[in-house]
């Protein structure tokens, strides 16, 4: 099964038999059967396609996806029936003021920082020999994050609402202590000056940045898939537009998708090229094979080895399995 990124201007999309066939400059450089695709990605402008296209992606479950050019999703095509129960939908309003919506906050933020422990970890490993000062500067900023991170067990009661500035508060704090550690990693290869969400130009950002927007796009897919409301979270607040739940999940995928891949790609040799301020498209094609790659790799998960985007599907189906009471929710922690 494949993702399909379409990343080339003036690309055109056709449908010949039970396959897709894609076109650059006028010529087939790929065909692919309908049945053997999973997600169809547009992340460029002057692409075409017929309705013929949308319809085949829908009758085989292919959501499409739209992304600018920075990564940012702006659109989604999907099936109108992929609403799954109403019961779960139900439940999710209503656990925004229970005991429920604080929970999901707490154990996304939970996630988040072990994963971002465990990333640290996993590069440090390889510097205990050859680098022992980078690994003990390192090893600081793990404790400091570990140490943090106690604090949200001190976190009870009352609503997500009640809550949301302490959690914030931790999430802050280890935050810093996190991207310092990524900065050290990154400090002999390129010129790293600390996570910039909005607005960023320089290449780390950037590319941060663009590797997300094809992270929520997956985590998009699969909160409807589970039949949630991607508009109404807990961690963070209502606005909108903004897909308030899909940020919430995304938050415990982030750096064991994105920045472990983006991380990794720099300290490899590899380079973000820029023109204007934004990423090439070279450099962009080559972050997203090497996202789409990641995503396609296999974890632990409940015993099992699984591809992180099937882990990225259960998480979804779990938080809804917890909204009706029926089971519990941990967020997932990946390997390091």
């Amino acid at each position: 099964m494949s993702e399909i990124f379409i990343i080339n201007f003036g690309t055109t999309l056709g449908k010949k038999s039970e396959r897709l066939v894609i076109k650059e400059q006028g010529k087939v450089v790929r065909e692919i059967p309908f049945r053997d695709i999973t997600c169809l990605t547009i992340a460029s402008r002057g692409v075409s396609f017929s309705s013929d296209v949308v319809l085949e992606c829908i009758q085989h479950g292919i959501q499409i996806n739209f992304l600018t050019p920075s990564g940012k999703p702006y659109a989604k095509v999907t099936s109108p029936q992929l609403s799954g129960t109403v019961i779960t939908r139900r439940e999710q309003i209503l656990a925004y003021n229970d005991g429920r919506g604080l929970a999901l906050a707490l154990a996304f933020v939970d996630g988040k920082l072990r994963n971002q422990v465990n990333v640290l970890k996993y590069f440090g490993k390889y510097r205990r020999a050859s680098d022992p000062a980078l690994y003990q500067e390192l090893a600081s900023r793990i404790a400091a994050i570990e140490e943090i991170k106690k604090e949200l067990e001190g976190i009870s009661g009352g609503t997500v609402d009640e809550a949301r500035g302490s959690i914030f508060s931790i999430e802050g704090r280890a935050a810093q202590a996190y991207w310092e550690g990524v900065g050290l990693l990154l400090g002999q290869k390129i010129e790293f000056a600390g996570r910039e969400r909005r607005g960023a130009e320089d290449p780390v950002n950037s590319a941060l940045n663009y590797g997300y927007g094809i992270l929520y796009s997956q985590v998009w897919g699969a909160v409807m898939l589970a039949g949630l409301e991607p508009f109404a979270g807990f961690l963070h607040t209502d606005r909108p537009g903004k897909p308030s739940l899909v940020l919430d999940l995304t938050e415990e995928f982030r750096a064991c998708t994105v920045d472990r891949t983006v991380i990794g790609m720099i300290l490899r040799g590899a380079t973000l090229a820029q023109e204007e301020g934004s990423l090439t498209e070279e450099t962009r094609r080559e972050l997203a094979r090497r996202v789409l790659e990641r995503l396609d790799g296999e974890e632990n998960y409940e015993g099992k080895k699984y591809r992180l985007r099937s882990i990225i599907q259960r998480q979804a189906r779990r938080v809804a399995t917890f909204l009706r009471g029926e089971g519990k929710y941990r967020p997932f922690i990946a390997g390091w």
